[in-house]
C-alpha cells in the first residue's frame, strides 16, 4: 500500500494537477517528515474536529478572546520597548510614549483598550457558559481552567493597571495591597511587606509588578489557554441546546450536527473579528478614555503620595467585587470580612458545574424560574459594578448589601431551584438538522 503524505493529491485521470502543485507538494512532504506530528494535530484541532452546526452569536466571545490576548502580547512587547520599571521614570516613559514615540499614542490605546475589552468578551464568554450550562458534565475541567484563566487575568490586569504610575494608580495599589493587612494570625503585615517589597508602595512594588505583568503572568495565561483549548477539543464543544452531538453519527463515524471547525467556524469568526475591531478602532480613536470609565482622570496626573483622589475605585471591571468588598461592615476593627466575601464572590464560581442539578444544560429548554434567576442576577452584577464606580452613601450601602447577598443566595442555592425548575423535552438532534 502506498504510503499516504501531505503531497498526495487525487488527479484525475487524463487532469493536469493545478499549477504550483508541484511546489505546494514538495514544500508539504518536506514539513511532513520533518514534523510528522503537524498533521494529525492540523486535522484533530481544525478540519476534522467536529463542532455543533447550531453554533449562535454567543460562540464568538471564545475567539474573539483568543483574538485580545494576541493583541495584548503584541502590543506590550512594544510598549516594553520604551518604558522603564521605576517609580522616578515610569510616568514619564509612558509620556514619550504617547507624545514622542511614533504611533506611540496608538500602541498605548490599543493595549488599555485591549484590557477592557478583554474583559468584555470574557465576562460575556463566562455568562454563555452559564446560560448553555457549558460547564455540565462532562465539561467540568473546562469551566476550571477557564475559571483558572479569569483569576490569572484578574492579577494580570491589576499589575498592568499600576505600571503607568498615575495618581489612580498608586493609590490604588495602596489600597489593595492594605486590605492584605488585615489578614489576622500575624500574616497580614508581613505579607503586604513581601508584596510591595518595601514598607511603602515605591520603587520595588513597580519593579515587581512589572516582572510578574510582563513575564511571569502572562506565561501562566498561554499555558492555560492551551489546557483550555486542548480540554474543550477532548470532549467536544457544547451548543445552544445542549445536545450531544457525538450520539448519532454517520457511516463514516461523523457526527450529522457537526461540521468541521475549519474553513466553517474560522470563516464565520472572521466576520466576528471584522465587527468586533471596528468597534475597537471606534473606541481607540474616538473615546480611548470612555469618560473616565477605561482610563481615569487621576491617572493623566503622575503618582503623588501627597495629592489623593477625591474618589478611589479599581477600573469597571473590578467595581462589582469592590462593591461587594465595600458593602461588608469592618467588625473589630478589621476589613477581613470585606476581603473573604470579595475573595467568595469569584471562587464560588468554581462550583457552578456542581450546584447546577437541572437535568437539562440549555436554558431554551430550562423553565421560567432559572430564566427569571439569571435575569436577576445579570442585573445585580450591573447594579453592584456602578456602585463600585461611584461614591457611598446610606442608600448605595443598603443596595450593595442586597445585592451581594442576592449574589451569594444565588449560587448557594442554585442546586435546589434547578433542580425543582421545570423543564421541556430536550430532542435527540439540533432542530436545524437536514
Amino acid at each position: 500500500m502506498a504510503k499516504t503524505t501531505l503531497s498526495n493529491y487525487d488527479v484525475p485521470k487524463g487532469a493536469k494537477a493545478p499549477a504550483g502543485s508541484g511546489i505546494v507538494s514538495a514544500v508539504g512532504e518536506w514539513f511532513n517528515q520533518r514534523t510528522p506530528g503537524l498533521g494529525p494535530f492540523y486535522k484533530k484541532h481544525m478540519s476534522e474536529y467536529y463542532a455543533p452546526k447550531n453554533f449562535n452569536f454567543w460562540y464568538y466571545f471564545g475567539s474573539l478572546a483568543l483574538l485580545v490576548l494576541v493583541n495584548q502580547i503584541v502590543t506590550g512587547i512594544f510598549l516594553t520597548m520604551h518604558y522603564k520599571p521605576s517609580a522616578a521614570e515610569a510616568f514619564g516613559s509612558v509620556e514619550y510614549i504617547m507624545r514622542d514615540v511614533p504611533w506611540g499614542w496608538l500602541i498605548r490605546y490599543m493595549h488599555s483598550t485591549g484590557a477592557s475589552m478583554f474583559f468584555v468578551v470574557v465576562y460575556l464568554h463566562m455568562f454563555r457558559g452559564l446560560i448553555y450550562g457549558s460547564g455540565k458534565k462532562p465539561r467540568e475541567l473546562v469551566w476550571l481552567i477557564g475559571m483558572l484563566i479569569f483569576l490569572a487575568l484578574m492579577a494580570e490586569a491589576f499589575f498592568g493597571y499600576i505600571l503607568p504610575w498615575g495618581n489612580m494608580s498608586y493609590h490604588g495599589a495602596q489600597v489593595i495591597i492594605n486590605l492584605f493587612g488585615s489578614i489576622p494570625f500575624g500574616i497580614g503585615e508581613p505579607l503586604t511587606e513581601f508584596i510591595r517589597g518595601d514598607f511603602v508602595v515605591g520603587d520595588a512594588t513597580l519593579n515587581r509588578f512589572f516582572a510578574l505583568h510582563v513575564i511571569a503572568l502572562p506565561l501562566v495565561l498561554l499555558l492555560l489557554v492551551v489546557l483550555h483549548l486542548g480540554a474543550l477539543h477532548e470532549v467536544g464543544s457544547n451548543n445552544p441546546d445542549g445536545i450531544d452531538i457525538k450520539k448519532v453519527k454517520d457511516e463514516q463515524g461523523r457526527p450529522r450536527d457537526g461540521i468541521p471547525f475549519h474553513p466553517y467556524y474560522t470563516v464565520k469568526d472572521m466576520f466576528g473579528v471584522a465587527f468586533f475591531l471596528t468597534l475597537c478602532a471606534f473606541v481607540i480613536f474616538y473615546a480611548p478614555t470612555m469618560g473616565g470609565l477605561f482610563l481615569e482622570p487621576p491617572n493623566f496626573s503622575a503618582a503623588n503620595p501627597l495629592v489623593t483622589p477625591d474618589h478611589i475605585a479599581p477600573v469597571w471591571y473590578f467595581t462589582p467585587f469592590y462593591a461587594m468588598l465595600r458593602a461588608v461592615p469592618s467588625f473589630f476593627g478589621t476589613a477581613i470580612w470585606g476581603v473573604l466575601v470579595m475573595g467568595a464572590a469569584v471562587i464560588i464560581l468554581f462550583f457552578v458545574p456542581w450546584l447546577d442539578r437541572s437535568t437539562v444544560r440549555s436554558i431554551r429548554y430550562r423553565g421560567l424560574l432559572s430564566k427569571v434567576l439569571i435575569g436577576l442576577f445579570v442585573v445585580s452584577f450591573g447594579v453592584l459594578g456602578y456602585l463600585g464606580m461611584v461614591t457611598g452613601s446610606d442608600l448605595r450601602t443598603l443596595t450593595a448589601r442586597i445585592l451581594t447577598v442576592y449574589y451569594f443566595a444565588f449560587f448557594l442555592s442554585m442546586p435546589f431551584w434547578s433542580a425543582i425548575d421545570r423543564t421541556k423535552p430536550v430532542p435527540e438532534r439540533v432542530p436545524e438538522h437536514d
